[in-house]
């Protein structure tokens, strides 16, 4: 049982493949697969589009960070943000999300939680922007740059580029899932 319960933390090795992901992860004490699918059917947004988000922000590590400040580029000095976690949610954002939903027990570091964070994120992008709950780029832009930042349309360099790579990986986690049959 240990042993089960210490994969979890870790990421699963193919997290290019939907369905590797949830075979890595599917078992007694975890359920990737049944958590996407309610996330899914609370929030509206498909799972293929959940799960891109996930691996353009974190590539499923549970416990991942921004990278460092430096002080004279060798005295590491605090993160350039408060991003934790699969869903790379910030401290603030986290925060709302647990007042919104009553989930107070709920961590950034497990991804029940965290696919259930994108799911309401997305959601709120949806009501608060309009953007359509299948369109992965813009839920994306959204997701990254906040809400009042996309509809003011600021998107930091790079921002639309990697909402391009996450919009292509949620049409490739599609195929994937619909061959495999989740």
């Amino acid at each position: 049982m240990a042993l089960s319960l210490t994969a979890c933390a870790s990421a699963p090795s193919r997290v290019t493949n939907a369905c590797a992901i949830f075979e890595q992860r599917d078992g007694l004490f975890n359920n990737w697969a049944r958590q996407a699918k309610a996330a899914e059917r609370e929030f509206g947004v498909p799972v293929p589009i959940l799960m891109a988000t996930i691996y353009v922000e974190s590539g499923f590590q549970p416990y991942a960070k921004p990278p460092r400040k430096y002080v004279l580029g060798f005295i590491p000095w605090g993160r350039v943000s408060s991003a934790y976690g699969y869903a790379q949610a910030l401290d603030g954002t986290w925060l709302t999300y647990k007042k919104d939903t009553g989930r107070w027990s709920a961590s950034r570091s497990d991804f029940g939680d965290a696919i259930h964070f994108v799911g309401w994120y997305h959601n709120r992008s949806h009501q608060k922007n309009g953007i359509p709950l299948t369109d992965g780029y813009n839920l994306y832009l959204a997701y990254y740059s906040g809400h009042a930042g996309y509809s003011r349309g600021q998107f930091g360099s790079g921002v639309r580029q990697t909402a391009q790579k996450s919009a292509a990986m949620a049409a490739r986690y599609e195929a994937q899932l619909r061959s495999c049959g989740y």
